[in-house]
């Protein structure tokens, strides 16, 4: 419970305390804030004003809040994570020990805590690299069997080790930030002979629902995460939509993986929800019956995160669809798996890395994560309110990620990941 006034289904209770970047009206400064209920607390102003003083610990590193990304708060550790969370956590506390400090500070309250709707978020951290995993089996199963077909759905080597492939981190972007149709190769005929591709504008553009994870550590070049040590290296988690180019990648993909096709955007969610503030969600993700290598066995099956997902398709209409509910333990690999599969060569993550789960799709209809599973890859339009279909996302249409843990009074949410499809630029 708080003293500030939280609704119990906000899923910015005060057991979340998500952070991120902001900036106000009157100020353009970003710098690093909390959501809490309604409202965005400004973590400069607060730390300005002697909000952290009574955490020496916290007060040591005081320059962190100045920063314009989270990077700096993020190196710092989990242990520094865990004791500022808890610090405000106390702060907005309904029985707090130390009202002085924001309850009962009127002045503090005018400077540092804003309305969600006045403030402007931004890209929580700096990406330096991005890697995005295909841990789903259901949705890589799915897209097998439209390519491969049952016998093959899956390539041998997907059960033995997490797949992935490197992405292209200069196009990660904020929820809200609108994303251009792209434009490229495509192989408007696959069966003709010979096979010569055209310039188009992408006519199969789709989502990929996924989950999203920021490292906090860095480990030195040569020395690979054991996976006792991996959860250690998560800062905390975001939505994400991995917007996918179908008929783009499916011309380029051979032989090296998506290209061209992932790049022109990826969004994930203003706020990061903190490792932390998810420990009590950990669930079991889908059961890996083989006989794993020492480097990828885990001590405890209950790895993944019980995050309930929906995405709704809103039209230049205005008509909103939502067409997919799943949940984020749908995946075979655990995140210390994937991050100790991505060290296990000595490759060197550094705070501010970002890890994508691969499409989340579940084991019911309706669960599909993308609209390639739903349409059967575009057989079978979906149907939406107001009397349109959809084979592929649209000119106008704005997709919109949700997704929440926890019960009433106490959810822990990471706001809405949205992003709305503009025509694709005329290039002749």
């Amino acid at each position: 419970m708080s003293w500030l006034a939280i609704s119990p289904d906000s899923h910015f209770s005060i057991a979340n305390i998500p952070f991120g970047i902001i900036t106000t009206s009157s100020d353009a400064t970003k710098r690093p804030a909390i959501a809490i209920g309604d409202y965005a607390l400004d973590l400069k102003a607060f730390a300005s004003a002697g909000g952290f003083q009574h955490s020496p610990e916290i007060q040591k590193h005081a320059t962190v809040w100045s920063k314009e990304s989270l990077n700096a708060f993020a190196a710092l550790g989990r242990p520094f994570h865990r004791l500022v969370r808890e610090y405000l956590q106390s702060v907005f506390g309904a029985d707090t020990e130390i009202p002085q400090v924001l309850k009962d500070n009127e002045k503090l309250k005018q400077a540092a805590l804003f309305k969600r709707a006045e403030i402007r978020n931004h890209m929580p951290l700096v990406v330096g690299d991005y890697t995005d995993f295909y841990a789903g089996k259901n949705h890589a199963y799915n897209i097998g069997v439209l390519f491969r077909g049952p016998a093959n759905a899956l390539q041998p080597n997907y059960t033995h080790l997490p797949v992935a492939y490197h992405g292209r981190a200069s196009s990660v972007v904020v929820s809200g930030t609108p994303i251009r149709r792209p434009w490229g190769q495509i192989l408007k005929d696959p069966k003709a002979e010979p096979k010569v591709p055209v310039l188009s504008p992408c006519e199969k553009l789709d989502l990929e629902l996924e989950m999203g994870m920021f490292i906090c550590r860095e480990n030195q070049l040569g020395n690979p995460i054991p996976i006792a040590e991996a959860d250690d290296y998560v800062f905390g988690y975001v939505l994400m939509n991995d917007w996918s180019a179908r008929d783009i990648q499916a011309w380029e993909y051979v032989p090296l993986g998506p290209f061209t096709a992932k790049n022109l955007g990826t969004t994930v969610s203003a706020w990061v929800v903190l490792a932390d503030a998810l420990e009590g969600s950990k669930t079991a993700g889908i059961a890996n019956d083989n006989t794993l290598l020492p480097y990828l066995e885990e001590k405890t099956k209950e790895n993944c995160l019980d995050i309930h997902l929906e995405v709704d398709l809103t039209t230049s209409n205005g008509d909103k669809t939502t067409i997919s509910k799943s949940n984020s333990k749908h995946l075979l690999w655990s995140w210390p798996q994937m991050i100790a599969h991505h060290t296990i060569t000595g490759c060197n993550l550094r705070p501010g890395d970002l890890l994508g789960s691969g499409t989340i799709t579940g084991d019911t209809p309706g669960s599909e994560g993308s609209i390639l599973e739903q349409t059967q890859g575009g057989k079978k339009a979906i149907q939406l309110r107001g009397g349109e279909e959809r084979m592929f996302l649209q000119d106008g249409d704005t997709l919109t990620i949700r997704g929440w843990a926890g019960r009433e009074g106490a959810l822990i949410g990471f706001g809405e990941v949205t992003g709305t499809i503009q025509p694709a630029l005329p290039l002749f």
